[in-house]
């Protein structure tokens, strides 16, 4: 069964894919994205990979008999691909060079580029589950990138946002919420001339950073030639800070955030950003999103963004002095 099924009650589209459940967790001594399993090249530095199991196809099937006069499915057309980051199994993004994270950063582009012009693509969404935290079950060095034929709710609501506040104030939403976040400061984690890292004044995860261009540009493809390889070093610098929080491999979901495509001018409106969400709230525990969050979506911080913020850049001071 692989469909979209319409949700009426929050007009939305949800993904029904029911053969990813029985996606297998791979065995350790195995894994198809490193050299010599017959699925990869015997060399690589970063590579696009067609994913095994994908929610969403290009070919995809007609949807199931289930549909009525009030019930709506559409065929669940997309492209879903998997990024490899490193041939290594166990390399981590702080380990990479500022010059391999920059060829990740320019494969991101080229897929970008490339998924978006099909013009049933109206969202194309690069982003990276890591750890067992968030239930990733391959530990190889990875992201994804998936294409949606329709605008993904919380998309949708951003861009709402945007226009309305342009419309209101005749400024881009997102810079000034930038220009604010740097006028205060406390919040700010790092920054380079390209780019700032900040944990957001309305955080919903404790160590929920965001990543911001200092310019305003719609898509990661608009990054010039600087910004791309600013990009890079401001990648790992940030996954180095996670890891130096709490001394292991922190968990995380890493979102980037571009304009919608294929859906009309979004280019005074929306401001390309990476937005964070880190399951942990401490070194031990957990924050789950319970009943609140899931039920209606009523995000409950246990932390304030003011202090958890000094942990961050203590953390990014710690993990600059290693690489010295």
């Amino acid at each position: 069964m692989a469909e979209l099924r319409w949700h009426p009650l929050t007009r939305d589209w949800v993904i029904i894919a029911s053969s990813r459940q029985n996606r297998p967790q791979m065995p350790k001594d195995w894994c198809p994205f490193c050299p010599g399993s017959g699925q990869v090249p015997d060399d690589y530095e970063v590579l696009k990979y067609d994913n095994d199991f994908p929610a969403l196809s290009q070919n995809p099937p007609i949807p199931d008999d289930v549909a009525d006069d009030f019930f709506k499915t559409s065929e669940n057309y997309g492209k879903c691909e998997v990024i490899l980051y490193s041939k290594g199994h166990t390399t981590t993004i702080p380990e990479l060079s500022n010059e391999h994270i920059r060829k990740l950063v320019d494969l991101w582009c080229e897929r970008f580029t490339e998924i978006t012009k099909d013009e049933k693509i109206k969202y194309c969404f690069i982003f990276e589950n890591r750890g067992e935290a968030v239930g990733v079950t391959m530990p190889h060095p990875h992201g994804q990138i998936y294409g949606y034929p329709f605008m993904p709710k919380k998309i949708q609501l951003e861009v709402d946002s945007a226009k309305d506040y342009m419309a209101e104030k005749g400024k881009c939403l997102f810079c000034d919420m930038l220009s604010h976040e740097e006028k205060d400061g406390r919040r700010i984690i790092f920054e380079n001339e390209y780019f700032t890292v900040f944990l957001p004044f309305f955080t919903e995860y404790p160590y929920g950073v965001y990543i911001m261009p200092k310019r305003h540009i719609n898509y990661i493809t608009e990054m010039t030639n600087e910004e791309k390889t600013a990009m890079a070093v401001t990648l790992k610098q940030t996954v180095g800070m996670f890891d130096n929080l709490f001394d292991y491999q922190f968990p995380y979901m890493m979102c980037m955030h571009n304009a919608p495509v294929n859906s009309g001018d979004f280019s005074k409106d929306y401001h390309f950003h990476i937005e964070f969400f880190p399951p942990m709230r401490s070194k031990e525990k957990i924050k789950f999103n319970a009943s609140s969050e899931t039920g209606c979506w009523a995000h409950c911080n246990p932390t304030c963004p003011e202090e958890t913020s000094k942990e961050l850049r203590d953390a990014y001071n710690r993990f600059m002095n290693k690489i010295k």
